[in-house]
């Protein structure tokens, strides 16, 4: 029998419905939280900025958020023929400087009107490595030492690399989310530490980086009646221990774990209610993605129709669901 260490799980107060608006920011281990929510038919809105490491990168993307900031081309740079901007991940990066701040500009418009309807914030930090732009990256709008929240794989000189203090995260983080209940005063938050470890800054320094981002959420997490933290973490590195729940690289926790974590993230931060929901939602989307051998038989064209019928019903019973994907497909009879 595996042994597993024991974890004691608050149960968050109130608990996440399925009427609930969710926005999710920070590391790559916001989306398998973030796809896992949204295809349970969740309404979320998950990194708009892309993926995010830091806490300055974090609290930097969300008050332009609440600020609604507009992006001009003077914020981009070039590299390799291709613009882009430091604040964002490169799926935003563009051949065409207009395009880049077009698609940008979209996103920072949703998330502002997303942000300010949101019940709930879940933030997942990485890193608390930043980096700062040197001499050899600076412009006009881009000024020596200005940190940068994705580098874009661009020559190392063009940066510096440290380590955030305690005192300087827990102060960012502070001043974040005092100014976000302003912009959003119903809004709460859920912090998470992402359990996948940055080796290639070193294992010590990967697990001093850890530590002082765990510090600083619980600081905020005593500091704040609406901020609640979730062992991501915990839950991995502490209670599966295992590299068997980590991919071939050793560093990101594979799709066993994912779905550990998620369960027991629905355990403690969902309602009963809508768990027993989510259960009846995951049935249709299954049965969404079954790819039939044979589409033309009898067979097929009932499970359509039953299918249809169940989603349809759903639908009906609960409005806020989103079904409309589904119910097209499952028509096609």
């Amino acid at each position: 029998m595996d042994m597993m260490l024991n974890i004691d799980l608050k149960k968050l107060v109130p608990p996440i419905s399925y009427r609930d608006k969710i926005m999710l920011v920070g590391s790559c281990f916001t989306e398998h939280i973030g796809n896992a929510l949204g295809d349970l038919k969740f309404s979320i809105l998950q990194n708009p900025n892309g993926i995010l490491f830091g806490p300055d990168a974090v609290c930097k993307s969300l008050l332009s958020y609440a600020e609604n900031k507009k992006y001009t081309e003077a914020d981009l740079f070039q590299l390799n023929e291709v613009w882009n901007s430091w604040q964002h991940h490169s799926r935003f990066s563009n051949l065409s400087s207009a395009e880049a701040i077009r698609i940008i500009n979209e996103s920072q418009q949703e998330a502002h009107d997303f942000l300010q309807e949101a019940d709930w914030l879940i933030i997942t930090l990485g890193s608390s490595f930043t980096y700062r732009l040197t001499q050899q990256a600076a412009t006009a709008k881009h000024a020596i030492g200005d940190t940068v929240a994705n580098c874009h794989r661009a020559p190392a000189n063009w940066f510096t690399k440290e380590m955030l203090e305690v005192e300087d995260i827990k102060l960012m983080l502070e001043d974040c989310l005092k100014r976000l209940k302003e912009f959003n005063p119903k809004l709460k938050f859920i912090f998470t530490v992402s359990p996948v470890r940055h080796i290639r800054d070193g294992v010590v320094e990967n697990n001093r980086s850890k530590a002082r981002l765990i510090e600083s959420v619980h600081y905020i997490d005593a500091k704040f009646e609406s901020a609640y933290y979730f062992p991501a973490y915990e839950l991995v590195i502490d209670v599966l221990r295992d590299y068997r729940f980590y991919d071939i690289d050793l560093v990101h926790p594979n799709y066993p774990a994912t779905e550990f974590v998620l369960e027991k993230f629905a355990e403690s931060c969902i309602d009963e209610n809508t768990q027993q929901l989510m259960q009846e939602v995951k049935k249709i989307i299954i049965a969404r993605k079954h790819k039939p051998f044979q589409p033309e038989t009898k067979a097929h064209l009932q499970f359509l129709i039953t299918h249809f019928e169940k989603a349809k019903l759903l639908q009906e019973k609960y409005s806020f669901l989103d079904l409309k994907e589904e119910l097209v497909y499952f028509s096609q009879i």
